[in-house]
Formats: structure tokens, C-alpha cells, sequence
């Protein structure tokens, strides 16, 4: 599809409209081919009125800070939108104990607004290397603790730029995932937390921060946990267990400091990564019958002749 082409059928707007963006530069895995058109919305009227604008037959893909992402090879078909700091990062504290986050803010940022507000619960953002909107998406959690637990509502623009208000209800959230209609783009959030004295908030937070940074490989280009814990165990347990901590794949290696993340050693493509992953898939299950699923979102095309087939049993 030709991103120069769809901005010509554009109205004017005060966002950022790039053609074949490299994708490359903003996940976290440093992979990727170009997006189509990539738009970064100057505020929530400018994303409404870009999608009332855009025909229904684009595809439309949404990216946060790109933390938990694999971008295939063969780049991303139609219109990617990531939302700014700038136009959707803000995040304070409201009255009656409660939060409201932009989409782009960084899980960071809120927890450092909570401790700020004497608000506890918001913890476990502190670790979370994600923005809001993502946190929505998959229900993110750590350190025992979830986005659904917190979360009394979400704004989200449907494909026609069209504004819905979600209650945490309406999100259907399970275990890393909401059932929230996927074309939905979440711009804002509130959230809710418990009054307590901010050093008790602090350590809890440091403990979160500790532990990242003594068991996870964070100073790599890595996306996070790889898999999803399945049901009983751990799966970094059960990648340990296949013989799969260190295996690497081209330049992509499951890490030696915790076997359920994966890294790019420097010169990995996508397709080496995601191929790792298929094959640490299928070598678990070999082991304990157990299918991982993928907690790392992947997206995009594959290039030609370099697909990877998901492995399944």
C-alpha cells in the first residue's frame, strides 16, 4: 500500500504523518521492516478526525513504546498509529482517590504519580517497561498485582473516530488479555487506588524494581516475558526444563539470566526471533505437553519466503 498516496486522501490534520517508517527504531527489539504510513496524532480530536477520514478497507494497527512487540520483516500493511507523550501522556491525580493516564503514558509515570498522591496499588506499573493503552490491551500485570484490579474506566475511539466510555466491566478481562473489541484504540484511562503513607508505597516499588533488575536481562534489546505463565507453573520453568535457556537462533538467544525472555544479541531479524520462539514452543511441548503461548505481540508480514509457521501440536 503506498503511504503517500493514502496522506493524499487525507484531510489537513496536526498530526505526524510519515511514510515507510522504519519500525525498526521503535520497538524495543531494534527489528522490523517500514510501516505503510505511520500517524502520530497530535491530541484525541486529531485521531477522531483522522479516522473518520480514513477508508474502511485501510488497515489500521496501533503501537505503543514498543516494549512488548515483534515487528515482522516485511514491514506493516496500511496506517500504524502511535500515540505522543506529548499529545496523550499525561497523568495525575484526581479527587476520591483516583487516577487519570493518557494512552502514551508510561506505566513508570503512573506509579510515580500514585507514590506522589499517597495512592498504593499502582506498584506493580513501576516495573512495567509498557504505556497505558498497552497495559489495557493485555491486562497488564506483575508482582501479583493487574491493570483490572485498578482500572474504573477506559476511553476509547472506535474505526470511525467515533468516543466510547469502557467501565472495567465492558473490558472482559482475563489473565493478559481484555476482550474489548480489537478496533478500539484506547486514549485515556482512570484508575482507582488505596490511601497509604508513601514510604510503605516506596518500598513496595523498590522491591518491584529490585527484582527487575537483578533477574531480568532489562539492559538488552529484549520484548519482555516471551510466554504467558500457563496454568500451575512458570514458563520460564518449563522453557529451563526443554533445555532451551541460552539457545539462540541467528542473532537471537532465549537469555541465560531469565530463559522467558528473548534478546536480540545484536543482529537478529525477525524472523530469527520469532522463529526462537516457535521452536522453544515446540520443543516445550515435546518435553511436558505444554503449549506456551505467546505473551509478545507479533505483527506485520513476513518476507517473502521467510515465513514462520506457528508451531502447533
Amino acid at each position: 500500500m503506498d503511504g503517500a498516496r493514502l496522506i493524499g486522501a487525507l484531510p489537513p490534520l496536526r498530526g505526524k504523518l510519515t511514510p515507510g517508517a522504519d519500525m525498526a527504531k521503535v520497538t524495543w527489539f531494534r527489528t522490523g521492516g517500514p510501516a505503510d504510513l505511520l500517524f502520530q496524532p497530535a491530541d484525541e480530536a486529531d485521531l477522531s478526525a483522522f479516522l473518520a477520514a480514513l477508508g474502511p478497507d485501510v488497515p489500521v494497527t496501533v503501537v505503543g513504546i514498543g516494549s512488548n512487540l515483534l515487528v515482522r520483516d516485511g514491514g506493516i500493511e496500511g496506517v500504524v498509529i502511535r500515540l505522543s507523550p506529548k499529545g496523550f501522556g499525561e497523568a495525575r491525580a484526581l479527587d476520591g482517590n483516583r487516577l487519570r493516564a493518557g494512552a502514551a503514558a508510561s506505566d513508570k509515570r503512573v506509579a510515580a504519580v500514585a507514590l506522589e498522591a499517597g495512592l498504593a496499588g499502582f506498584h506493580f506499573l513501576h516495573g512495567i517497561p509498557g504505556s497505558i493503552g498497552g497495559a489495557l490491551r493485555m491486562n497488564a500485570g506483575a508482582n501479583g498485582v493487574e491493570t483490572a484490579e485498578r482500572l474504573v474506566e477506559a476511553v476509547a475511539l472506535d474505526r470511525k473516530g467515533r468516543r466510547h466510555v469502557l467501565s472495567a466491566a465492558d473490558m472482559g478481562f482475563t489473565y493478559r488479555h481484555a476482550a474489548a473489541p480489537g478496533e478500539l484504540i484506547f486514549v485515556s484511562a482512570t484508575f482507582e487506588g488505596v490511601p497509604a503513607a508513601r514510604d510503605e508505597i516506596r518500598a513496595a516499588m523498590d522491591e518491584v524494581q529490585h527484582h527487575r533488575e537483578t533477574a531480568q536481562p532489562v539492559r538488552e534489546k529484549t520484548g519482555g516475558s516471551t510466554f504467558k505463565n500457563p496454568p500451575g507453573t512458570s514458563a520460564w520453568k518449563q522453557v529451563d526444563l526443554a533445555g532451551c535457556r541460552g539457545l539462540t537462533i541467528g542473532g537471537a538467544q532465549m537469555s541465560e539470566m531469565h530463559c522467558n525472555f528473548m534478546i536480540n544479541t545484536g543482529s537478529a531479524s525477525a524472523h530469527d526471533l520469532e522463529l526462537l520462539g516457535e521452536t522453544v514452543r515446540e520443543r516445550v511441548f515435546a518435553a511436558s505437553a505444554i503449549l506456551l503461548e505467546w505473551e509478545i505481540a507479533r505483527i506485520g508480514r513476513f518476507e517473502e519466503g521467510r515465513e514462520v509457521l506457528s508451531f502447533h501440536p
